[in-house]
């Protein structure tokens, strides 16, 4: 088998995670720009950059570093971001979903596709279990859940058809590639 063929068959071997109940690994040298971010959490870029400013979801693969300078967001950051978009949307306070992120953020990454928040329209909980959703409904309040694995899958289609960018030591790979080219280019010109 060539090394061609072994990374088309570990290809393969990863996609498949795609059609199983567990979501796939977090892409981790993928950084997504606010307005890609926006779309795919459904968010204004005021909402985002509001949100940054004041810490709720800062970017975590490039945060900004002056004027001019590019946001950049994983996968993860957007995943919270849809999170609280859907908080807000079911008439929660900010003040409760900062919490509620915090809780997240205390989680980790492999936990957080097997928790359901749910909700009263005052507070906020956590599930991971059908027996604490069925202790939450006896108080006869009317409850909502967000399951994250759900949200996961929604923000791996929408990304998969927006732009993203390579983290910077891949950036600086792809760069000198493109100086390469540039050159041989203005040599053919100039020649």
């Amino acid at each position: 088998m060539s090394d061609d063929s072994a990374l088309v068959a570990e290809a393969a071997e990863e996609q498949g995670l795609l059609f199983t109940d567990d979501v796939s690994p977090l892409p981790s040298d993928t950084g997504y720009r606010g307005p890609t971010a926006c779309n795919a959490a459904g968010i204004t870029y005021r909402q985002l950059d509001y949100w940054a400013r004041t810490g709720l979801v800062e970017p975590t693969v490039r945060g900004a570093s002056g004027s001019g300078t590019q946001r950049l967001y994983s996968f993860r950051d957007i995943l919270i971001l849809k999170v609280i978009k859907r908080l807000l949307d079911a008439g929660i306070s900010l003040q409760q979903i900062r919490t509620a992120v915090q809780h997240l953020r205390e989680r980790g990454t492999d936990d957080l596709t097997r928790v359901t928040l749910m909700s009263d329209g005052v507070s906020v909980y956590e599930c991971t279990s059908n027996d604490e959703v069925i202790d939450l409904l006896q108080g006869g309040q009317g409850v909502f859940g967000i399951a994250i694995g759900g949200v996961w899958r929604e923000i791996e289609g929408t990304l998969a058809e927006l732009p993203s960018e390579r983290t910077a030591a891949e950036a600086d790979d792809a760069s000198t590639a493109g100086d390469e080219l540039a050159a041989r280019r203005a040599s053919r010109r100039t020649g």
